[in-house]
């Protein structure tokens, strides 16, 4: 059985912290930021933690 391969864009995106909870940054802070108000940018800059429904899913892409 060959070695199972991570998902390269989820390995750039996604941390595991020490307790074992999946780190991500929030999407919509890359471009067309001039309509965006300062609130909703500085909201966006916060790290934040992958849903507990899609935690499987994005453990499968990280073989985790």
């Amino acid at each position: 059985m060959p070695k199972m391969k991570t998902k390269s864009g989820a390995k750039k995106r996604i941390v595991q912290t020490a307790s074992g909870k999946l780190k991500r940054k929030h999407a919509y802070k890359s471009h067309i930021l001039t309509k965006k108000t300062k609130k909703q940018k500085r909201n966006l800059t916060h790290y934040g933690l992958v849903d507990k429904t899609k935690i499987k899913n994005v453990k499968k892409m990280l073989c985790i």
